[in-house]
């Protein structure tokens, strides 16, 4: 990774680069995720998440309020 952020806009099935990097930050766990790894965000929150476990945690989370 050269360690420099990416923006970027979540769509539906697929995001748009803004700013031009090749890692953007879990919403969770805070872990980089490169974009070439980058599968699981939310559209509505524009929020990535690291993987399947990190998404569930978010969605658990926004269920119970």
């Amino acid at each position: 990774m050269n360690k420099k952020l990416a923006k970027i806009k979540y769509l539906p099935n697929n995001f748009q680069i803004l700013e031009p990097g090749d890692h953007v930050i879990c919403a969770v766990s805070g872990k980089p995720i490169s974009l070439d790894k980058l599968n699981y965000w939310n559209v509505d929150l524009q929020e990535a998440y690291f993987s399947y476990i990190e998404a569930s945690q978010k969605k658990e989370k926004l269920e119970k309020k």
